[in-house]
């Protein structure tokens, strides 16, 4: 378990594309004991001015709770209608292996940061996987 989040970073890291570039930092990570072979984990996201995410997954069986700490975050993930501004103290959900197909940060001025909290399998490696050149995989 104490190896999930520097392998879930080592993998971000390596998966990100070029255009990605946002600071994810670890926050937490510990295993649920009543829901065996599950484990939240709690990273949170510094978006620079503008900044986009790149296309991306979750893990498959991560379910993702997002609140938006500071600033405002464009997103939208496949099937949705329209893309959504989540500005600080507003949250979202991803279900697990959802699609996001847009995340950045709203304003061209200010900085934006959020808390991305995952209930995941135990033994998931990868919490987030780029998609390649920006294609859905």
């Amino acid at each position: 378990m104490k190896i999930l989040l520097p392998v879930v970073m080592t993998c971000a890291v390596l998966a990100t594309p070029a255009m990605a570039m946002e600071t994810v930092t670890p926050k937490f990570e510990h295993a649920i004991t009543n829901i065996p072979g599950k484990s939240l984990v709690a990273a949170e996201v510094d978006f620079a001015p503008g900044e986009p995410s790149a296309p991306h997954h979750h893990a498959k069986s991560g379910f993702l709770y997002v609140y938006v700490l500071q600033g405002a975050i464009e997103s939208q993930v496949e099937g949705e209608a329209a893309p959504h501004i989540y500005r600080a103290g507003d949250s979202f959900f991803e279900a697990p292996g959802a699609h996001h197909v847009l995340g950045r940060n709203a304003s061209a001025t200010e900085p934006a940061k959020l808390l991305a909290v995952f209930v995941v399998d135990s033994n998931d490696k990868a919490l987030t996987v780029y998609d390649k050149e920006g294609h859905k995989q």
